[in-house]
């Protein structure tokens, strides 16, 4: 099998020169008598040898991690030597890791490093204080709990085998792990607010090590276009967060200017120092897009006009690495077949995406709206688990241009009941006013498909194939909001139309095998012609309805069982993609 190795920059909204990849092969073990940490595993001198190898940052459950396991083993422990190279000398050292689900517990040399909890989020340790010279010794244990419907898992099956819209299982390290050397000082991360109306770019600046300075520290930034600089500042830094407004004296018109749309994926470049007594202390690199998402007089609106979001579902499954891509050029590929279809944006389904995947977003120009890994239980201990991802989450990715749309809850998952338990919908309102506390700059709904709260759009889900009920349904507000599609109120009783913008946000679903994969849709063709003309019946009446103001499409790509994709698995078309893009578009 060839080996994959993912080894570009992990975190491209916010770069440093100096890091170092920690991918590839490690030691690892399953604990499924969950031993390892009485035995002293993560130590050097517990004399326990680790039986396999795995490709990190792949699952042991794909194929790509060399192991390939979908049984049950809910703790697992990796270990690998951790070079410090000549050049980090002196340096603070901070450990990263992109995603690893679902409980994290690190090691170096025998010390605990880092404590986290939370399947789809990052965290980082500062390890300086636990290197002992050049060769140290790396130690992750990772513990999932897979039968634990309580757990914010997203379409992660709680049963060996994959079955209906459920999917094989992720279990530890599934996103890049690398080092990265910084100094006493040091800036920590970047929050970025584009205003379109003012010509701004609103920088909220974060620091590390403030607190035990007492040098003249000034942060120096650069804004660049194309090359050119536009904007720069340089302002005194005193405090662990600085706050800075930047005029970009650029021409920016209407019509031809420099606003970020999928259109035009215009991207601003920014140069980050910090000075400390005039001598460079850190330096770092990101980008934004000025572009804005709102809603006016019941209006979905980017960049100040009306715009028809054309989106298709997208799980971010591969059949060989799972919710991992094999390669970078694997999830640019993604964005690009999705852009050639006539789509607009993506619809991340039960997923926190890799951030490569916004990278490539933003870069080419595709919306995402942003959806949590949901649960399916409602319980105090999923309330508090949901939340703190979900904060995590909105924070890490705040800064992408491409995420229009943030989307905590789906179908009612984790809250089965919120028809009428008034809990559950005190917490779907938590969840839609915490994360609008975080971010007033995007449309948040409360609950996508059906028995929503308060929401900034009416998002309906209906998998109905026939082209003359889906025009009569959509035919008029009063229509789609009486409509019980999936046998659900469209709104929680109680709640009512506030004139949201209504939006179609999964329909179709459509089964054609179109390769050696067995599985279902929500309605079968037998043929290209009889799959092409099944599309244009659901399709054609979205785009024709006078109240529809965007749609998204299930789904992307078949995936494991379901058929039920516009691509295959391995990514092939099921039909010509120009046909499919005058479909979305409303040109055949």
């Amino acid at each position: 099998m060839t080996k994959f190795l993912r080894d570009e920059y992990p975190r491209p909204q916010f770069i440093r020169d100096q890091w170092l990849s920690l991918n590839g092969e490690w030691e690892f073990e399953f604990d499924d008598q969950n031993v390892g940490e009485q035995k002293r595993w993560y130590a050097a001198d517990a004399g326990y040898s680790f039986s396999r190898k795995i490709q990190v940052p792949f699952c042991f459950q794909s194929k790509l991690s060399g192991i390939g396991d979908p049984a049950f083993h809910d703790t697992v422990w990796y270990r690998r030597t951790l070079t410090i190279p000549d050049g980090y000398a002196g340096k603070r050292l901070l450990l990263h890791f992109g995603a690893v689900d679902y409980e994290a517990r690190v090691w170096v040399n025998g010390s605990l490093v880092a404590v986290h909890e939370g399947g789809h989020t990052p965290f980082t340790a500062d390890i300086t204080d636990a290197i002992n010279g050049t060769d140290n010794l790396l130690v992750v244990k990772a513990t999932d709990y897979s039968k634990d419907v309580s757990l914010p898992r997203g379409k992660q099956y709680w049963e060996e085998h994959s079955t209906g819209i459920f999917y094989t299982r992720t279990t530890g390290i599934w996103q890049s792990v690398w080092l990265e050397p910084v100094g006493p000082l040091s800036i920590r991360r970047l929050r970025m607010t584009p205003d379109i109306d003012h010509n701004e770019i609103a920088l909220e600046a974060f620091f590390d090590g403030m607190d035990c300075s007492e040098k003249d520290v000034r942060l120096q930034v650069t804004v660049s276009f194309a090359g050119s600089v536009v904007a720069d500042d340089v302002f005194s830094v005193r405090h662990s967060v600085e706050s800075r407004r930047i005029c970009l004296h650029d021409f920016n018109d209407h019509s031809a200017g420099r606003w970020w749309s999928p259109e035009r994926p215009n991207l601003y470049d920014l140069e980050l120092k910090l000075l400390v007594d005039g001598q460079e202390a850190d330096r770092a690199t990101s980008y934004f897009g000025m572009r804005k998402v709102s809603i006016e007089g019941g209006v979905l609106m980017l960049n100040n006009r009306p715009y028809t979001m054309r989106l298709v579902l997208d799980q971010g499954y591969f059949p060989d690495g799972l919710l991992t891509a094999p390669q970078d050029g694997d999830l640019r590929k993604d964005v690009e077949l999705t852009k050639a279809m006539g789509f607009n944006g993506a619809r991340k389904h039960q997923k926190i995406e890799d951030p490569r995947y916004l990278y490539w977003a933003d870069k080419l120009g595709l919306l995402v709206w942003s959806e949590m890994a949901n649960a399916f239980q409602f319980t105090e201990s999923y309330v508090a688990r949901m939340t703190k991802e979900w904060l995590e989450a909105v924070e890490y990715n705040y800064n992408h241009p491409c995420i229009a749309v943030w989307v905590p809850l789906n179908e009612s998952w984790g809250v089965v009941d919120i028809a009428t338990d008034k809990a559950q919908q005190q917490h779907a309102l938590a969840m839609y006013h915490m994360t609008k506390s975080l971010d007033q700059t995007r449309p948040v709904i409360s609950n996508d498909g059906w028995e929503m709260v308060n929401t900034d759009l009416i998002a309906i889900h209906d998998y109905e194939w026939r082209r003359e009920v889906l025009a009569e349904r959509y035919s008029s507000s009063d229509h789609a909001l009486s409509a019980r599609p999936g046998n659900r109120f469209i709104l929680v009783p109680g709640f009512s139309y506030q004139n949201q913008p209504i939006l179609v946000t999964e329909f179709g679903g459509i089964s054609f095998k179109k390769s050696e994969w067995e599985g279902w849709g929500y309605s079968g063709a037998s043929t290209e012609e009889d799959f092409v003309k099944r599309l244009k019946d659901v399709v054609e009446p979205l785009v024709q309805s006078p109240v529809v103001q965007g749609f998204c499409y299930t789904q992307l790509t078949d995936v494991e069982q379901e058929i039920n994709g516009l691509l295959t698995y391995d990514r092939v078309p099921k039909a010509p993609l120009e046909t499919i893009r005058a479909i979305v578009e409303g040109n055949r």
